[in-house]
């Protein structure tokens, strides 16, 4: 932890929080949210050869704009597996599915163990930074249907970081938990996070949801991830200010 002065002048610590940061919507939100906490950010971002690599400049805006203590974007080449749209060239983006039933079955732009593998990394990163918390924007109510976005991984990650790190077995002699997993966006629907980032002062202009973005990072505005980020802005009754390829109806 590192310190800063209260109001009363008196030192009070800063919690070191190392944050999954994307530069889609829930995670800028997530970071807006952990730096009205409080938290010392340390984001992580993954150019994991994603086709939507376009968000990672979302995420380096996001990360400046709420003054991250650091950001570091990792290389990591997961199209050498293949095996989601996300990766693979050969794999279409889902932009069939009805609305109301996304979510139903695991989609084509599910990343085998994603979370699993940012998650492990963020916990590498946390113990070398003397952060206590990792911070991911999963959401298992207005989603996709990802099985590494459900509470059950994240209570089960919690525990598999406290029994696989040096910090967590140290602490565990003193009775401490060294790590907690935050996911304050899980059970929020996606009209809720919308709002909540829009109080927090979250510019959605300025983050990308989309899987098939065109070179200038405009959204196709069909793909599932689209379609659930529209819905989200006309549930919680605000302008959508997505940049879209063409009309939308």
């Amino acid at each position: 932890m590192t310190t800063m002065k209260n109001e009363s002048g008196s030192r009070a610590e800063k919690i070191k929080a190392v944050l999954l940061l994307s530069g889609g919507l829930d995670s800028t939100t997530l970071c807006a949210l952990a730096s009205s906490q409080g938290r010392e950010i340390h984001a992580l971002s993954f150019d994991y050869h994603q086709r939507h690599r376009c968000e990672l400049d979302a995420a380096r805006r996001a990360a400046a704009r709420w003054k991250a203590a650091e950001h570091i974007v990792l290389s990591l080449d997961l199209s050498l597996f293949g095996g989601s749209s996300l990766t693979d060239a050969s794999i279409p983006v889902d932009h069939e599915t009805p609305l109301e039933r996304i979510g139903e079955k695991i989609p084509t732009s599910y990343v085998p163990a994603r979370n699993t593998v940012f998650l492990s990394l963020a916990l590498a990163y946390a113990e070398t930074r003397g952060a206590s918390e990792l911070w991911i924007g999963v959401n298992q109510v207005d989603y996709s249907g990802y099985p590494d976005c459900r509470a059950e991984f994240i209570e089960t990650f919690e525990k598999l970081a406290n029994l696989a790190t040096r910090a967590g077995v140290e602490d565990a002699k003193s009775g401490r938990r060294a790590f907690r997993v935050v996911a304050p966006l899980s059970k929020m629907s996606k009209a809720e996070i919308v709002a909540l980032g829009t109080r927090l002062g979250v510019d959605y202009a300025e983050t990308v949801t989309c899987y098939s973005p065109d070179g200038d990072g405009r959204a196709c505005g069909e793909c599932e991830a689209c379609r659930l980020r529209r819905a989200g802005f006309e549930a919680a009754g605000l302008p959508d200010p997505t940049r879209y390829v063409g009309k939308i109806s």
